[in-house]
């Protein structure tokens, strides 16, 4: 009998015991958050900080739910790096089924935000509520990149947000074999806006989608 797992649910131990999942942490692995990013125009950088004014606003507020940070913080994002104009589709709350295949086990998972071009995966964002930390949805958001039809032709590209902090990712599978690395964390409430840089991180992985 196959079982069936809510992809909140699985752990890194689950996917690196079920698919032979590898951590890469050296930099070469993942230069595509580090080089060559383009540089920002300065109504950019206005809107940046209109953003950036804006998260702390709802942090004086109270609790910041999941829902506040993708109309607050990540839609922005998105609409400053193009990912809502031609040739990219936008596709939300997507369901996906990734199947583990040595266990005969499926991973049944939910994508909060799912951006496609040429049905490629261009990148999936796993919004968090802020209180989480980057490290609890790095699981499931993992889980969402290897049920990518296409990983193995491509790199597939990944990015939590919790609004308060940003991490890339990076999956590749070469051989059946699963290896992913991660970006630094950019963090909205250093003393520079960091989303400058998650910006310039996003447009770069837009400009390398197939």
């Amino acid at each position: 009998m196959v079982q069936t797992i809510q992809a909140s649910k699985v752990t890194l131990r689950d996917l690196i015991d079920r698919v032979g999942l590898l951590r890469v942490r050296t930099p070469d692995f993942f230069r595509e958050w580090q080089d060559d990013r383009p540089a920002l125009l300065d109504d950019d950088k206005t809107y940046l900080d209109r953003i950036q004014a804006g998260f702390f606003n709802l942090l004086d507020q109270g609790p910041v739910l999941e829902r506040s940070v993708q109309i607050a913080v990540v839609a922005p994002l998105l609409f400053l790096a193009g990912f809502f104009l031609p040739p990219f589709n936008l596709h939300t709350e997507k369901s996906m089924e990734f199947v583990a295949e040595d266990e005969g086990k499926i991973i049944r998972v939910q994508i909060d935000i799912l951006i496609v071009k040429d049905n490629f995966w261009v990148m999936v964002i796993e919004s968090k509520e802020v209180e989480f930390s980057i490290e609890a949805g790095l699981a499931q958001l993992l889980s969402y990149m290897l049920s990518d039809p296409k990983l193995g032709d491509h790199p597939s590209f990944g990015l939590i947000a919790t609004g308060g902090s940003f991490g890339f990712l990076k999956l590749v599978k070469e051989d059946n074999h699963y290896q992913y690395g991660l970006s630094r964390i950019f963090e909205t409430q250093n003393p520079f806006n960091e989303l400058y840089e998650v910006l310039q991180v996003m447009k770069r992985i837009a400009e390398l989608s197939p």
